[in-house]
């Protein structure tokens, strides 16, 4: 089974479709970075053959549910995956949790913990992506988004300038609602998940949230086939990368 994920993560890496002119980083799972791409290690192929930066996902999966959020699982190993990362030329991390209403001790829970995770990541000299998933399909989804942003710039405000974060998030219900966070000196870059979000649905919605990016996965493999002949495929791939690319520049 994970020779045939692998397979599928290469065929998409290797496609002409791939490459750094519209995409700026690929996020790996430790499996992923592990293999070879071509007769590569996997993050050096994307570097040094796609001019992609490679991140890697670095948490555990998700604690059981409290306060409305899901936190991560604990990571007791996660200095030594750290340095496994740094060895292998890896850019960044990513880690993800979740938040399922609008709970503002949760939601506190969740952000604390990511920033402290963060830092961890910061001492490697890897640049952490932070991501605190907002539930697409929760009631009250705006109102936890407006409790997330304050949480989230109460912890930038303590994060050194020098030493910035990335921040991976929901598409907001109110377009631009994450302006004071792409405009922040401890942010590097703010990028949205398509969370489930059908790919045209989620571009729509991206191309209104200016100096946001798109770090889509589901969206982007929509329409994806191992069975599609390699014209197929690529054009697919083409074909979606193209619409994600058009919905990042506004």
């Amino acid at each position: 089974m994970f020779d045939l994920m692998h397979a599928m993560r290469s065929r998409m890496m290797m496609s002409p479709a791939f490459d750094g002119d519209r995409i700026l980083g690929a996020i790996l799972f430790e499996m992923t970075m592990d293999r070879i791409v071509d007769g590569l290690p996997t993050a050096s192929y994307l570097w040094e053959r796609k001019r992609v930066v490679p991140f890697l996902k670095i948490d555990k999966g998700l604690d059981v549910e409290a306060h409305h959020v899901q936190c991560m699982k604990p990571m007791p190993d996660i200095d030594a995956l750290l340095q496994r990362a740094v060895d292998n030329g890896i850019f960044g991390t990513k880690m993800r949790s979740v938040i399922l209403g609008a709970d503002r001790d949760g939601i506190e829970a969740v952000v604390a913990q990511q920033f402290g995770v963060a830092a961890q990541v910061l001492a490697h000299g890897l640049i952490p992506i932070i991501e605190p998933e907002v539930d697409i399909n929760i009631p009250d989804k705006g109102a936890a988004e407006q409790i997330l942003l304050e949480s989230i710039i109460r912890h930038l405000d303590a994060v050194d300038p020098s030493r910035p974060v990335m921040l991976k998030l929901t598409l907001p219900d109110v377009d631009d609602m994450y302006l004071p966070l792409v405009s922040h000196p401890s942010v590097l870059r703010v990028v949205a998940l398509s969370g489930g979000y059908p790919r045209e649905y989620a571009n729509a919605r991206l191309s209104r949230n200016h100096s946001v990016i798109a770090s889509f996965s589901r969206a982007l493999t929509e329409g994806l086939s191992a069975a599609q002949s390699d014209d197929e495929f690529n054009a697919t791939l083409d074909a979606s990368i193209a619409g994600i690319f058009a919905a990042s520049i506004t």
